[in-house]
């Protein structure tokens, strides 16, 4: 037994220098076999816990090379954290991306499909085009030869095909990421704004406030701008405060204003009703273009009543005072009162 006891001491002389159990038999210290870098002969009792918690001993403290339990099972606390799993954060990005493209669709820009060919050349169908909604929020309102979607003022599409979309789409088209195909919404061309007079004729030209516009861009090739019939063919009108007077550049097949007149807005369209303006065509690839307002529209088209109007309120005052002036030389500076009898 002494040789043994020799050989786990690592080079102590005998069983002599063994600690003493209880009952008086030697018991070999676990701090130099589970240990070695400790002194052999410094007479701790305490084992491997105290060996851990001693920051002087290079191998169990708080020194360079970290305890046991931090090299056995992770960072320290307080250190950097591990980054979450791609799939963990997938949800939280999918939910902001959502949440983006709604508002976008809600205030920015919104997708719709051309579903007729009341807009040929101009939009075709199956045309995707977008839809600035963000000027009206700031108080502008549709103008002279601007794209515009407005939503049905008064059942203009009534016994018009709906789709039924798939769960797939009715959730892409709520969110703007596809065109809705459940809102009743139109698009026409924007012609007569409130205050002005458009009127046509048989086969034309089209005029606004007594002007004619070139439509030869825009209409349908083959076209004349109004209609040869007994409904839309001839028509003289004023735009409302309000209100707009919309046509289709597909001037033969497109029931826009002119055959709307007897509705309750007389075949206008509540400005409140516009969704916005048109300003691209984003899909087919082969069909990207902008859709600006046509050359014909930059002429000076506002009515001509506006400037009589304006010199007639500045005139207005002077003929007042000329005639109060004439008044009280008659009467010799008293104010007259209406008398009760009957002209001569």
């Amino acid at each position: 037994m002494g040789d043994l006891a020799v050989g786990a001491r690592s080079g102590q002389d005998g069983p002599e220098d063994q600690p003493e159990r209880s009952d008086g038999t030697a018991s070999p210290t676990m701090k130099d076999t589970a240990y070695p870098g400790n002194d052999p002969g410094d007479g701790d009792q305490n084992g491997p816990t105290e060996a851990a918690d001693d920051p002087g001993d290079g191998v169990g403290g708080s020194g360079d090379s970290g305890s046991p339990t931090t090299r056995s099972g992770g960072s320290r606390a307080g250190g950097p954290k591990k980054p979450r799993s791609f799939w963990k954060e997938l949800p939280l990005l999918v939910g902001i991306a959502l949440v983006l493209a709604l508002l976008i669709k809600t205030f920015l820009v919104q997708a719709f499909s051309i579903p007729s060919a009341s807009m040929e050349n101009t939009l075709q169908i199956g045309d995707r085009v977008l839809v600035d909604k963000l000027t009206p929020w700031f108080g502008s309102e549709p103008e002279r030869g601007e794209v515009v979607v407005f939503h049905d003022p008064a059942d203009w599409l009534e016994g018009e095909p709906t789709p039924t979309p798939n769960p797939v789409q009715r959730v892409l088209g709520w969110i703007g990421l596809m065109p809705s195909s459940t809102e009743k919404d139109l698009i026409k061309r924007v012609v007569g704004v409130a205050g002005d007079t458009v009127e046509c004729n048989g086969t034309g030209p089209l005029k606004v406030n007594g002007k004619p516009l070139d439509e030869t861009s825009y209409v349908y090739a083959g076209n004349t701008p109004c209609s040869v019939d007994d409904e839309g063919g001839k028509f003289k009108v004023t735009v409302p405060a309000g209100k707009i007077w919309v046509m289709g550049d597909h001037r033969q097949n497109s029931l826009d204003s002119r055959y709307h007149r007897s509705d309750k807005n007389g075949g206008f369209v509540p400005v409140g009703n516009v969704v916005g303006r048109a300003i691209v065509i984003a899909w087919p690839p082969g069909r990207w273009d902008t859709l600006p307002v046509p050359d014909t529209f930059d002429q000076k088209l506002s009515a001509a009543v506006a400037p009589d109007a304006l010199a007639l309120a500045g005139v207005a005052p002077l003929v007042l005072w000329r005639r109060r002036r004439r008044s009280e030389r008659v009467t010799g500076g008293k104010t007259r009162v209406p008398g009760g009898g009957t002209a001569g």
